[in-house]
This record gives structure tokens, sequence and C-alpha cells, in this order.
């Protein structure tokens, strides 16, 4: 059992899920709307270096990553768990799999997976001003693309909702499907 002397884990509202769908946006749209206060998640070691050493696949990558998410949730946890808010707190980020966030908590509402689909994947990598013209940069966004459906089985498995972005709704939209989701958490 983690370590919760005010309960902050068990009450916390988690948002994982693929790189690219808007988690901190929505984490800060639904804190300003509801008086949450916001963990974020930085994943930016998890994102790995800009070049690989020769043969790096991305299977490699996926390898790394989960190993250093387990270690990252770590912290995350400590930090969260050390958190006295007044307020519930909202945590966003990709290494907040549904894997490591399910045990933890009292209901698979409080949790919800962002994945984006293909069609919206390609729409942005057009773009983004540093899409994916070195192998690095394909490497890193097939690996993306194998944590984003590691993401979705395993949130399935656990009866954790996962919500995916197509680029139909702006922000707010998405905020919109989150709280609603959230609705029961919110209210309380």
């Amino acid at each position: 059992m983690t370590w919760d002397p005010f309960g902050t884990l068990r009450k916390a509202l988690w948002i994982g899920g693929a790189p690219w769908t808007g988690k901190s946006t929505v984490a800060r749209l639904l804190a300003a709307r509801h008086g949450l206060t916001t963990y974020h998640h930085d994943d930016r070691d998890a994102r790995g270096p800009a070049v690989f050493p020769d043969g790096v696949t991305a299977g490699d990558l996926l390898t790394e990553t989960i190993a250093e998410a387990q270690l990252r949730f770590d912290s995350a946890l400590a930090d969260l768990s050390a958190l006295a808010s007044p307020r519930p707190i909202v945590a966003e980020g990709q290494g907040l799999r549904p894997d490591l966030v399910g045990p933890l908590v009292d209901s698979p509402g409080r949790m919800v997976v962002l994945v984006p689909t293909e069609l919206f994947r390609q729409h942005q990598l057009r773009h983004r001003p540093d899409g994916p013209a070195i192998p690095e940069q394909r490497t890193r966004l097939t690996r993306d693309r194998m944590l984003a459906a590691q993401a979705v089985r395993a949130a399935r498995e656990l009866g954790i909702r996962v919500i995916e972005i197509d680029g139909r709704l702006d922000p707010a939209g998405v905020t919109d499907v989150v709280a609603d989701h959230f609705k029961e958490y919110l209210d309380a």
C-alpha cells in the first residue's frame, strides 16, 4: 500500500494517455472550471535523446520508457502523497499509465486515458514544424504509437475510459467530455 497520509492519491482524478492529446490543457481547464489543484507529471525525460545510437529501435525505446515510467511514477506518488491541498487534485501526464494508476484508485471512474486517432496523429504530423523528417523522430513516433496501444489495452482491461482525440473537439470541448466523465467526483 502506498503511503497517503492526506488521502490525496485516493481522491485524485487522473488523466493519462498518449502525447499530443491535450492532457495538460484539459487538466488546466478542468482545474480552472472546478477549483482543482493541478499536478503535471513531467515526461520530458521519457521522450528520449535527440539522437539515438545506431540500431536503436522503437521497441528498445518502448522498453526503456516503460522502465522509466515506473521510477518516475514512484516519484510522482511521493510528490502527490505529500501534497496537502484543500482542493481535489487532477494529475496528468503520459507517464500516468492505467496499469500504474489503476491499482491505486477506488474506482476506474477516477481516470481517463486520452489517445489520438491515427488520422488526427497524421494531421498533427503534417502541421508540426518538427515532423518525422529524421529517423530518430520516426522511431520516437513509432514508440509513441506502441505506448498508446498499450495504454488502451490496459485501460480497457481495468475498466478505465479511453477517449479518442480526433480533432473534432477543441480543448474546451474535450474538457467538457472529461468533466462529464468525472462529474460524480467534481460534484462531491
